[in-house]
């Protein structure tokens, strides 16, 4: 209760400002702006005209509905600072102790409301005219189109072949290779983060160092994130990343030890050049260019994230405006020299129940719109937006922009608005709290387990489980819908709301699968290996590997391997390990398999609080699995797919067989956080050092009195039981971030060696391949000479 406490108290000032301001439908632009005339080519490179708002009436005369975004903004900055005047305080917060920073908000908004009030010379104006600058958003002056395929798009196509040979050299080089390695063998694999906010942004930057210290990243083809580790691949392809692992880790040291959402410094930022006009482009193009745009509490969000993440702790260094446009990752990627960034979001489609009027009716349609609700994935990569359920794309450079019929609507003005920024994506990605009830239920549970009556509360949560899966509380930002007009011409599985809806609503992915697995499955990636990092709140609970078995089956992709993940939780490890065994041998006993073999359950688990690794049927700190590529004659669920290398499985033949046998499908490399006494603990200053109390006591670091070791006693670091390595914990201490890198690559380096024998098993199954192939080619050629 003591950390919700604290964490309330952090942000009650901060986001009571946020939802003065923020509101769904904020209005449009009225048609008293006047437009610059159209240039004669929509190619043109002249710079608009400058808005004078000389015919423009007073707002104060305007009626709620004619104000525009803009007008409605202001008024609510206005509306914002009034009760933070120092009169107010007297009259209304006498009993409270008002700290000294709230003095300087009336004046900091006051700024805020002017720069964004779009009068000429405003910085809204100046960032306006600059948006309708070709020279410096050459986008804008190109017509984009809706590319419906379920392939992929020629840039990563063309990424995909510079990539493979980059990789044939270092690939080389990691295994210990003496021989050239040819571009066909290459082994493509791809990394993947789960979610967690800055608990994944923190510890997925240490699993990757890991990697790359190894050799392994420099092998890699793709990485995928939601949430936390998109912001990891947004810092890691800017000016202040600089593509360095351990450039980012001081990079966040010097940045997470303030709260995102901390009134002073945020609004210093966003009212202090340079990093006023670098941050508040995002919002400015969004809803100037957007005439139907909605601001809410999303879009404060990514704003507030940019101005933590995104922003350079040295005062002196200016941030650069190319650090926020997804499109300009190409300048790293498309090279060959990085792995290409897959980006994640959601939309929820929920089937409408409305206008039905009896209750009957109603109350069957509202069962069925419960079944039949799902989350459809969107992917963001420095080439394209694009939904496979849709089967449609557009370039990433066109995100923003209104679309009809499959092409873009020019604007009246001739050019169209630039590319939608990161600001406005990171809300996006780590819109956890859009979830719905029952997601954010999830999140939290964790942290509520040892309240005491929880469990009867968490019964009665669970009982109306169905219900709280379609609430979402919190409104999630939107982007225009790119396939209006496109009915007939995608996939009929496409819902109807789909093609009504003027705005996609997306969200965190993790309310889906909290681990980005699904993209890595598409058709033409041709994934060899996952390697997948888990840091997600419960990860035995949630077991999200198991989640794809049903995504695999409903799209018919070959190769997933099936069952992987935690084993169920209600059968002793003995039992799992009797009956996958006997499975095996037996495909009898395939339905015994389905009941204890690995998968989800909807019960409680009683795993014991930290990992034994004498329990050969739990998973360890790196486990792997390998499907299989076998056509099924049988309808009969298959049996869970081979996990090879785990520890005492004496099978190390048997696993280099699986690997290189011709029909081995996807292997996955899953890497859970968990604790690990190899680990360095968490350095903490002792409770008589001058910083105080304040950051000598942590729950798991440092034992006190209540403990049940002495004072000054050090643990290893449980991610499970800490409390600053809640979702929902925005500050970091350099000696946190120290701890969770050290033990992300702790738990990498117990990994290390098997995840090196399965690449090169692989690599020696491709080479075999392609040497067979090139074999028969030659006997075939031969044969026509005889």
């Amino acid at each position: 209760m003591g950390a919700a406490r604290i964490l309330s108290a952090k942000w009650k000032w901060s986001l009571g400002a946020g939802l003065l301001l923020s509101r769904r439908n904020i209005g449009t632009w009225t048609s008293r702006d006047r437009i610059p005339p159209s240039p004669s080519k929509r190619e043109s490179d002249v710079s608009p005209k400058k808005d004078t708002h000389e015919d423009r009436a007073p707002a104060e005369h305007l009626s709620a509905d004619q104000l525009s975004a803009w007008e409605k903004l202001t008024q609510k900055l206005g509306v914002t600072k009034d009760p933070f005047s120092p009169a107010e305080w007297t009259e209304h917060l006498k009993s409270y102790i008002i700290p000294t920073w709230t003095s300087l908000l009336p004046e900091k908004l006051q700024n805020l409301q002017r720069e964004l009030s779009m009068a000429p010379g405003s910085l809204a104006d100046e960032i306006w005219r600059e948006a309708q600058d070709a020279s410096v958003n050459p986008e804008i002056t190109r017509e984009a189109r809706v590319r419906i395929s379920e392939g992929l798009c020629r840039q990563e196509q063309y990424f995909q072949w510079r990539r493979r040979r980059a990789v044939a050299k270092r690939l080389a080089t990691y295994l210990g290779l003496k021989e050239e390695v040819h571009p066909d063998d290459v082994p493509v694999i791809a990394m993947c983060a789960s979610g967690g906010g800055l608990r994944a942004l923190v510890a997925g930057t240490g699993s990757y160092l890991a990697a790359k210290e190894a050799g392994l990243w420099d092998c890699t083809m793709y990485t995928a994130g939601v949430s936390g580790s998109c912001w990891l691949q947004a810092i890691y392809h800017s000016s202040l990343g600089r593509q360095d692992f351990d450039t980012m880790i001081k990079h966040l040291k010097s940045r997470l030890g303030v709260h995102i959402a901390f009134p002073p410094n945020a609004l210093n930022l966003l009212t202090t050049p340079p990093t006023n006009k670098y941050l508040l482009r995002s919002l400015v193009e969004k809803l100037k260019g957007d005439k139907d745009a909605d601001f809410g509490l999303v879009d404060i969000y990514g704003l507030l994230l940019a101005s933590r993440l995104l922003v350079p702790s040295d005062g002196d260094i200016s941030p650069l405006d190319r650090d926020l446009k997804l499109s300009n990752q190409r300048l790293h990627v498309d090279p060959g020299a990085q792995p290409l960034p897959i980006y994640t979001a959601v939309r929820h489609e929920i089937p409408e129940v409305s206008g039905l009027k009896d209750e009957d009716e109603l109350d069957e349609a509202r069962k069925q719109a419960k079944r039949e609700s799902w989350f459809q994935w969107v992917e963001f990569t420095p080439h394209e937006l694009f939904c496979e359920e849709l089967g449609a794309g557009i370039p990433i450079w066109a995100l923003g922009r209104q679309f009809q019929g499959g092409k873009d609507i020019p604007p009246p003005h001739g050019y169209s608005s630039p590319e939608l920024r990161i600001p406005a994506l990171m809300g996006v990605w780590g819109s956890a709290f859009c979830a719905t009830l029952a997601h954010y239920y999830k999140e939290i549970r964790p942290a509520l387990a040892g309240i005491s009556g929880f469990s009867g509360i968490g019964s009665l949560i669970e009982e109306r489980n169905e219900d709280l899966s379609r609430v979402h509380p919190i409104d999630p930002a939107t982007v225009p819908n790119f396939v209006l007009g496109l009915e007939g011409k995608l996939p009929e599985s496409c819902p109807e709301s789909i093609f009504k809806d003027s705005h996609l609503r997306l969200m965190d992915a993790g309310m889906s699968n909290n681990l980005p697995i699904y993209p890595l499955l598409r058709a033409g990636r041709d994934v060899d290996l996952i390697i997948a990092f888990d840091v997600s709140a419960d990860i035995r609970e949630d077991n999200w590997l198991s989640v794809v078995d049903g995504y695999a089956r409903q799209r018919g992709i070959k190769g997933w391997p099936m069952g992987a993940g935690w084993p169920k939780s209600e059968v002793p490890p003995e039992e799992t390990a009797s009956v996958l065994e006997v499975a095996e041998k037996s495909q009898e006993n395939t339905e015994r398999l389905q009941q204890v073999g690995a998968g989800t359950s909807d019960r409680v688990p009683k795993f014991p609080a930290r990992f034994e690794p004498g329990m050969a049927a739990d998973l360890t700190y790196c486990n792997i699995w390998i499907g299989t590529m076998e056509e099924r004659t049988s309808a009969k669920e298959p049996p869970p797919s081979k996990r090879l290398l785990f520890p005492d499985s004496g099978e190390g033949q048997d696993s280099d067989f699986h690997l290189m046998r011709p029909d081995a499908g996807i292997a996955v490399a899953y890497f859970p956080l968990l604790p690990n006494p190899m680990a360095p603990p968490l350095v903490s200053k002792p409770k008589n050092s001058e910083s105080g109390g304040k950051d000598s006591k942590r729950a798991g670091s440092t034992n006190t009195d209540s403990d049940t070791g002495k004072s000054g006693d050090t643990v290893p670091l449980d991610p499970a039981k800490d409390d600053f390595m809640s979702t929902w914990n925005f500050v970091y201490t350099p000696e946190q971030i120290d701890a969770v890198v050290a033990l992300a690559k702790s738990n990498f380096a117990e990994g290390e060696d098997q995840v090196k024998r399965v690449v090169r098993g692989i690599y020696e199954r491709k080479k075999k391949a392609r040497l067979d192939r090139q074999r028969e080619e030659d006997l075939q050629g031969l044969s026509q000479f005889s």
